[in-house]
């Protein structure tokens, strides 16, 4: 803990006794280089690195541990964890308001997680096709990444991935999971907000008071609040509101509040 700046990781667990943990100076200088570039600010470097991070090579695994012992924990920045359903609308919803954000002075990145096929093991990491505007924005970093088979709703190193955005220079960091429904909850132990997007037809008092996602977030907004949606999504966030008032929850998440946006129009999002 105390040699690794208190970055911690699960590959210090392994016990790798027999193998070879020695890196070569060649690697050593190109990995110092790759630090001071990516603290710089260089989106290169910085995909470079998370591409390393995310290897399963053994060499990359070696490159990788340096890596991390030499970066940075940053306390500057904000964490969002986002989840909800296939279709809720977190990739819209991530771009309307990472370009808001970026419009008041901010950096912002996006983690996206993709889930992996079980059949072939690829990923379409098509997210980022979403996010016309952002992803073309000098103040915006998107990275799509494959699941891997990692339940939970991130992926194995997307812990990892944060500590490189924090040292390249992002201060609002979201991570969009798979939205695999209501045990997606791995990704609240990494962020500092756990945001949970509903549909404007998302369900009733039950599913408010159900365990889960609801039970940990810290704010839930109703997206897709247009058209003729609008009625559907005042009543969700009306029986949401009911449901969480009887709902017993910690100190921590007394204040929850729940709103309804619409990603598409703008509209909520102040």
């Amino acid at each position: 803990y105390s040699l690794t700046d208190g970055i911690v990781t699960a590959n210090d667990f392994i016990n790798t006794k027999n193998e070879e943990k020695n890196i070569n100076g060649d690697d050593i200088e190109s990995l110092e280089k790759l630090i001071l570039d990516l603290r710089k600010g260089s989106r290169f470097h910085l995909a470079k690195a998370i591409t390393m991070i995310e290897s399963s090579l053994k060499r990359d695994i070696q490159n990788t541990e340096f890596l991390l012992q030499k970066l940075k924990l940053e306390n500057n920045t904000i964490r969002i964890g986002i989840t909800g359903v296939p279709g809720v609308g977190k990739s819209t919803f991530i771009e309307s308001l990472g370009i808001k954000l970026i419009e008041k002075g901010y950096k912002v990145a996006v983690l996206a997680v993709d889930p992996s096929s079980k059949k072939t093991g690829g990923s379409i990491l098509g997210d980022k096709t979403r996010m016309q505007k952002l992803s073309v924005n000098e103040n915006a970093f998107i990275r799509p990444s494959p699941s891997d088979g990692h339940l939970g709703g991130v992926a194995k190193k997307t812990r990892e991935s944060i500590i490189c955005l924090e040292n390249a220079g992002y201060n609002i960091i979201f991570i969009e999971t798979m939205g695999v429904g209501q045990a997606e909850t791995t990704v609240c132990d990494m962020v500092d907000i756990f945001l949970v997007l509903l549909l404007p037809t998302g369900g009733d008092e039950l599913q408010g008071i159900k365990k889960g996602i609801i039970e940990l977030a810290d704010v839930i907004i109703v997206n897709k609040a247009d058209g003729s949606l609008e009625k559907s999504a005042d009543l969700t966030v009306r029986e949401y509101s009911n449901a969480v008032s009887i709902l017993g929850r910690d100190d921590s998440q007394e204040n929850l509040e729940i709103f309804k946006c619409s990603s598409l129009n703008l509209n909520g999002l102040d």
